[in-house]
């Protein structure tokens, strides 16, 4: 089937996703690219498929095509894609023993790069707040190249979310420059949970205030801080390697 129409009910609820709020009422996401793609059909999750019409492509997937005009108008990137899926939400609702909260992480390059670090250093799940940036906008999802399927996403409320952390006997390591001790301090642990914090602001004190330990990395006094992304990666490397 070619669809040419903008106005078809199928193409406009997909632009209806890219409202984040929508997008989570309704478990469903847009991914663009074959990489992507690949991982949706792998994973079970992808729902429904769209290639740019005159594209050959080779997938155990039925799909439609669209119009050159059709695959701008549910795309936000500045190059058309050939594809475009909708695939359905990867929250579960087990923790696991090894767990990442994002308190209001805004850049969504941040947040992809949290993605990857956690798939590379083995954490269980990644507990989002509800106003940090969607784990499925576009621009995350090309952070995390592919790796949004191999792990565990919580949307939610993150204070909640802690409390049966806690409830779980899960040890909470908050991140600040702050009162807290250098991560080489840290014990070997089987279960955590590292808290990291808005770009701006930081963790929230009252998150902070529930963490068991508080750990900040040793640097050189030139550096003030390091990018949030970056932080992520050293810190779960050094747990990674304990």
């Amino acid at each position: 089937m070619l669809i040419t129409s903008k106005s078809n009910n199928r193409i406009k609820e997909i632009r209806k996703l890219q409202d984040k709020k929508y997008s989570i009422n309704k478990g469903l996401f847009i991914i663009e690219g074959e990489n992507l793609i690949e991982e949706a059909i792998k994973n079970k999750l992808l729902k429904e498929l769209y290639v740019l019409e005159g594209e050959n492509v080779n997938f155990d997937f039925p799909y439609d095509f669209v119009s050159l005009d059709v695959m701008k108008s549910i795309s936000d990137l500045k190059s058309t894609p050939r594809l475009i899926g909708v695939s359905k939400y990867i929250n579960k609702s087990t923790l696991g023993n090894k767990i990442v909260i994002l308190d209001d992480i805004q850049d969504p390059g941040n947040a992809g790069t949290i993605i990857r670090n956690a798939v590379a250093f083995d954490i269980d799940t990644i507990i989002l707040s509800k106003n940090s940036v969607s784990p499925y906008n576009e621009k995350v999802l090309r952070s995390t190249g592919g790796m949004i399927y191999n792990i565990n996403i919580i949307i939610g409320d993150i204070n909640e979310e802690i409390d049966k952390i806690k409830s779980n006997n899960i040890k909470l390591i908050g991140t600040s420059l702050q009162k807290s001790k250098n991560l080489e301090e840290i014990e070997p642990l089987d279960k955590f949970a590292v808290v990291f914090g808005n770009e701006g602001n930081g963790v929230n004190p009252k998150i902070l205030d529930k963490c068991d330990e508080i750990v900040r990395i040793d640097m050189n006094n030139s550096c003030e801080s390091l990018n949030v992304g970056v932080s992520c990666g050293i810190i779960l490397y050094h747990m990674y390697k304990r």
